[in-house]
Formats: structure tokens, C-alpha cells, sequence
């Protein structure tokens, strides 16, 4: 059996799109995994436009009252102009929260990106079962950037034809 189905799912969180506005993530049921490993893709912008997510629990697939999912720790980037896989991982920590707020320092807005960070599913509130990520309207620029969810440790393995929709 490949490794989608018996290791990992994968769900698209925001398509990619121009961050002249906020981007509301799709909703992920994390009902039937151990966690999801959040990857945002991002690329260059004109300025202005250091990365920020917002990681969101819902108590249901559509609709409700999401909620600040405050369990972020740790956090991964790569960062250049140009990404050719030379670039190797900074890792980022901070006190838990739902927000990252990379530093301008860190030239995010000007090179490319990929950020990576985990959600477990048992550190959700009591009665959440589905997590989004939603990114704020960034600034000035154009920044064009994607959100993909890796529902991880799965605890029903099948064909992936077989696993079920990410959001029931």
C-alpha cells in the first residue's frame, strides 16, 4: 500500500491565490487522524507582505462559531528568491497561540516561502472536531500563496480511492 491512505491525506486548505485580501481556509475534519501538518506555499511579493496564518477549531463541517485554536508552538520555513531545494528549515518557536506573525526581519515578503506547522487533533477543544487556517489580507503587495493539509497518522487505513472526504 502506498503511503497516501495508510500514512496521510491530503486536503487543499486555500487554493492558491493573490493575497490582496484575507483567504478563508476550508475546513478539515480531523475526526479520523492523529493530527494535520499544515503547509503553506507562498511566493514572491512586491513588499509588505511578511507571512501570518490563523489556525481556527469548528464544532461543525459548515457554519457555527469558529474559535481561536491556540496550540501553535513551533513553527518551520524556507525562504528564497528563487527556491531550487538548496534551502534548508529554520525552525521558529512562541508561546502557543493561533496566530504566527513571521517578523518582517525575516524577508518573507520579498522570497519565496514554504511554512510548515502541526495541529494534534487531541489538543483541540472539547466538541471541535475541524480545524482551518485562514490567512489575513497581508498588505500592499501581491503575495500568491496556497494552503495544503496533511491529515497524518490516519486511524483507518485504505486505498486512497477509499478514504474518506476530508471535511464529513
Amino acid at each position: 500500500m502506498d503511503a497516501l491512505g495508510r500514512l496521510f491525506d491530503i486536503g487543499l486548505c486555500a487554493p492558491p491565490a493573490a493575497t490582496n485580501g484575507a483567504v478563508t481556509g476550508k475546513r478539515i475534519h480531523l475526526r479520523n487522524c492523529g493530527g494535520v501538518t499544515f503547509v503553506l506555499v507562498a511566493g514572491v511579493a512586491t513588499g509588505g507582505d511578511d507571512l501570518q496564518v490563523d489556525l481556527q477549531q469548528h464544532t461543525v463541517s459548515s457554519g457555527g462559531t469558529p474559535a481561536d485554536c491556540d496550540v501553535i508552538t513551533d513553527y518551520w520555513i524556507k525562504s528564497a528568491t528563487t527556491m531550487d531545494n538548496s534551502e534548508t528549515w529554520t525552525h521558529y518557536t512562541q508561546a502557543a497561540a493561533s496566530e504566527i506573525a513571521v517578523a518582517a526581519s525575516e524577508t518573507t515578503d520579498v522570497e519565496q516561502n514554504i511554512l510548515v506547522f502541526e495541529v494534534e487533533a487531541s489538543s483541540l477543544s472539547d466538541g471541535y472536531e475541524w480545524v482551518s487556517v485562514n490567512v489575513p489580507d497581508l498588505g500592499t503587495g501581491d503575495k500568491t500563496l496556497s494552503v495544503l493539509a496533511f491529515p497524518r497518522d490516519l486511524n483507518v487505513q485504505r486505498a486512497p480511492h477509499n478514504l474518506p472526504a476530508l471535511l464529513t
